[in-house]
């Protein structure tokens, strides 16, 4: 680029540049004249002979600075600034008059609402020139940085210009005459610098003083606007606070949000401010900044008053900011334990066994699924109820017995609830129970829908099937109408009261029952066996060493379980054999093995008498219980109701229910009053005369199992004590049978002999009453809770047991019985299992075990049923028959 004189002058920055004023450098001759000198070389160039007589001469790079300079404030412009100057006063005094003027007018007004409209109005004035004047404020902070911003990219483009006028010198030799030519853009340089450190400091502090101003400015318009009075209007504080707190709930990222926003403001700020008072670079500045945030220490180095407020202000807010993310780490640990504590994070399983709800049943219902899952090694079971986690864990860790593997999982939430269930991986469980609540009936039950409800609206679908326990037997058509297909229920009192009445017509059928319905001995299975096609259903009984086949599913019905169907019926392609096996995995049919059927002594046919029963207690299902007992006793029978029920009220009670007392066929009922706890009361009954005694669970304490069980262990004692006492010569009677450790001159010993002469079956609900029980041999008892947990571990490993069980509890059909051995074999004579099976098909029963007359247990599924041994006449058989 050639220097001539046409190039264009750059602009001149004696009025233009912000920081040095033309106050300033009028009243500073040297920096002035430097000032020219850098407008001005051209002289300079001028008196050099340089050795290139071609080379043009330079033209100034702006005009010179002529001594007007000066006097421009004498100019008649600068005079009419000043004189507008001092007529601001005579403004002022004028507008006070006026509004002197104005007041006295207002004070002749009487009318209070005038006064208060004034008042809103000057209110309202004052604001709005509060708001304009911070947007004047912004609006010439806004301007001072575009305008600064602008010079300092003119002064980087003269800069380039001079560096490269600098280079065509140099290489003319004309470096030594431009010396003072390189100290100009230097200086200027260092005056820009200057200016935008002291435009930083200024900015940041603006910066921090417009929340400051914000603040002052809402908490007063919130006290001008409360005490106006005129409307019940939330404060704007209020409402701020407000929308701070929704915006925070509604996101859950919003703190760690702000502390982040927080934190690059305050860097920023802090940088622009050591920007401002160091002369380091504006990136150096920022980094030292977020060094003083991270680690207060840093400022320690810092030099001169300004830096030194400067680093602690900044170190003191990192202070703050680091104790804010210390308080956010912390609450969102402390969430996340508590999450995990209380059970409210998800379960990633599946094909494991849910159970929804709490009750005393569940400690023999995990020890029932811990036995069925052993041979698996150990299952997944997921328990959510609607109590603590923590309380859940520590209640199941105070179970004595072992999980044999099996992991339990607890999680705290509503069955009721969709989200509660997603959480527990509802939709991947292969089986899921539904607990009754404790309390009443009606309101467990309709708990229990609900619950069914929520199951069937799970979006995903249910993998598995449901098991519910219902309370009663009447709710149990409205649960099987919602649930359908999916759904198998379980009337827990209604199962307990049939199998009282069964265990009280054939002593010994409550061990039997429990051996059957848990899985730690032998229980129900079905699998099909193609191999077995084609063959008749007398020789499937005897093609399982391991296992006694109890019936057929047909799959030409349905899938439809037959028990004990006919010795001519032949399986079909698809028809599974239902078994009494140990494991599923026990057993399989062998070689058909070669028995002698023989034939029966006598053709004996059991004859029924009439027997009489008491009820001590009163059950909400008194009706069912009557009804069954009707169709099971002999005509002529009757059935005592002992209980504190006032006599008009129970056949208001049974009506009620749905029994017509004059429909009764085979029983009569009679009433006494009394509490069954009382001595006095019982002794007026005939106790020795009853073939069978049940004492209920009273419906009034039944909510309580402690309570309950010690009403009914107390009743069974003073009965026990008062039979005993009542048998004649019983001094003289000695047993032959070991019944113990126990002497026959004790009480015990004498309740053990008042046992034999009658039956008596006590309801007990919790676990622990029945060592009591089982320690002292004085009652057949049975134990409702685990018979029920038992049930409900079967028919959740296997819904088409629960058919099974169904027809076994029914008044129809099949039901289990207790045989004498002289039905089937004569005194000494020696016979296999087999042998005595194929014997009892000929009178339409399955013999699925023995006890022997020693003995104080049966044995279901005896193994080695072709080995040949010699039976007692004493000894009595278990049977699958249809009912008499």
């Amino acid at each position: 680029m050639s220097l001539d004189r046409d190039s264009s002058p750059p602009p001149s920055f004696s009025r233009d540049w912000f920081f040095p004023s033309p106050s300033f450098i009028h009243q500073s001759p040297p920096k002035t004249h430097k000032y020219r000198r850098r407008f001005s070389t051209t002289p300079r160039i001028s008196h050099q002979n340089p050795p290139d007589s071609n080379l043009p001469k330079t033209s100034s790079f702006a005009p010179p600075v002529s001594s007007s300079t000066t006097t421009s404030y004498r100019d008649p412009k600068y005079a009419r600034l000043r004189r507008r100057r001092v007529e601001f006063p005579r403004r002022s005094e004028n507008s006070s008059k006026q509004e002197q003027e104005d007041a006295a007018i207002l004070g002749e007004r009487t009318s209070s609402g005038e006064r208060t409209v004034w008042f809103s109005g000057h209110r309202n004035r004052v604001r709005w020139q509060m708001a304009i004047s911070a947007a004047i404020v912004i609006s010439c902070l806004a301007s001072l940085v575009h305008k600064n911003f602008s010079l300092h990219n003119q002064v980087i483009d003269l800069q380039d210009q001079i560096s490269k006028l600098n280079f065509r010198l140099r290489a003319c030799n004309l470096l030594s005459q431009v010396d003072n030519v390189e100290s100009i853009p230097l200086e200027i340089d260092d005056q820009h610098r200057n200016g935008l450190k002291r435009l930083a400091f200024v900015f940041s502090l603006t910066l921090l003083s417009i929340p400051v101003l914000v603040f002052k400015y809402v908490d007063f318009v919130s006290k001008s606007r409360s005490s106006d009075n005129i409307s019940e209007e939330v404060s704007l504080n209020k409402q701020i606070e407000y929308r701070v707190d929704v915006f925070l709930s509604v996101h859950p990222y919003a703190k760690p949000l702000a502390l982040l926003v927080a934190t690059l403001l305050l860097i920023c700020l802090g940088g622009l401010a050591l920007f401002g008072v160091t002369d380091d670079g504006l990136a150096d500045s920022l980094w030292l900044s977020w060094t003083y945030v991270a680690d207060s220490g840093n400022h320690a180095n810092s030099e001169g008053v300004g830096p030194r407020l400067v680093s602690v202000s900044i170190s003191f807010g990192g202070m703050l900011i680091f104790a804010m993310m210390l308080g956010l780490v912390s609450d969102a640990i402390s969430e996340k334990f508590d999450s995990l504590r209380k059970g409210r994070s998800e379960v990633v399983e599946q094909n494991h066994t849910l159970i929804l709800g709490w009750s005393d049943k569940l400690g023999s219902l995990l020890n029932q699924l811990a036995i069925a899952n052993e041979s698996l090694g150990g299952g997944i079971v997921v328990v959510m109820a609607e109590r603590d986690k923590e309380e859940m864990e520590m209640d199941i860790a105070k179970m004595e017995f072992d999980f044999k593997g099996t992991k339990v999982i607890c999680r705290s939430g509503s069955p009721l609830i969709l989200a509660d269930l997603k959480k527990v991986s509802v939709s991947k469980a292969r089986a899921i129970i539904v607990l009754a609540e404790d309390g009443n009936a009606d309101q467990s039950d309709a708990r229990a829908l609900r619950t069914v409800l929520s199951l069937t609206g799970v979006k995903e679908g249910l993998r598995g099937h449901i098991v519910v326990e219902l309370s009663d037997l009447d709710n149990e058509v409205l649960v099987k109408l919602v649930g359908g297909d999916l759904v198998e229920t379980v009337v827990a009192h209604d199962v307990i009261g049939r199998l009282m009445i069964q265990c009280a017509r054939q002593p010994g059928l409550a061990q039997i029952w429990e051996d059957i319905l848990g899985f730690e001995n032998c229980e129900f299975y079905i699998k099909g066996w193609p191999q077995l096609d084609g063959m008749q259903f007398e020789d499937v009984l005897i093609s399982f060493p391991d296992a006694i086949p109890c019936g057929v599913k047909v799959a030409s019905c349905g899938g439809k379980i037959i028990l004990n169907p006919d010795d001519s019926y032949t399986l079909q392609e698809g028809d599974e054999v239902l078994v009494i096996a140990e494991d599923d995995d026990t057993y399989a049919p062998a070689t058909l093995p070669t028995v002698w059927r023989g034939s029966l002594p006598k053709d004996f046919i059991v004859p029924k008498s009439a027997e009489r029963i008491l009820f001590c207690g009163w059950r909400r299902d008194m009706e069912d219980m009557i009804m069954v007992l009707d169709a099971f006793l002999a005509p002529g029978s009757e059935l005592w109701m002992f209980n504190d029920v006032p006599e008009n009220e129970r056949e208001k009670k049974l009506i009620d229910g749905g029994l017509d007392i004059n429909r009764l066929v085979n029983i009569s009922l009679v009433n006494r009053e009394g509490n069954a706890v009382i001595r006095r009361h019982l002794e007026s009954l005939p106790l020795e005369s009853f073939d069978s005694i049940l004492i209920l669970a009273d419906e009034s304490v039944e909510d309580s199992a402690i309570q309950a069980d010690s009403r009914s262990l107390a009743t069974l004692l003073l009965i026990r004590d008062i039979q005993a006492k009542r048998l004649p010569y019983r001094e003289a009677m000695v047993t032959q049978v070991h019944r113990g450790s126990f002497s026959q001159g004790s009480w015990i010993g004498e309740m053990q002999q008042a046992s034999d002469k009658s039956v008596i079956i006590s309801e007990i609900l919790d676990p622990r009453t029945k060592n009591l029980l089982s320690m002292s041999r004085i009652s057949d008892y049975v134990l409702s809770n685990e018979l029920v947990s038992m049930a409900l571990a079967m028919v959740a490993e296997d819904k088409q047991i629960n058919d099974v069980l169904e027809e076994l509890f029914a008044e129809e059909g099949n039901e289990m019985h207790i045989r004498q051995a002289d039905l089937y074999l004569r005194e000494g004579e020696e016979l296999s299992f087999y042998e005595i099976i194929l014997r009892a098909r000929q009178r339409r029963e399955i013999v699925i075990g023995y006890r022997l007359a020693n003995a104080e247990r049966a044995v279901i599924n005896p193994p080695a049923k072709s080995e040949r041994r010699r039976w007692s006449l004493k000894d009595v058989f278990v049977v699958i028959a249809e009912k008499e």
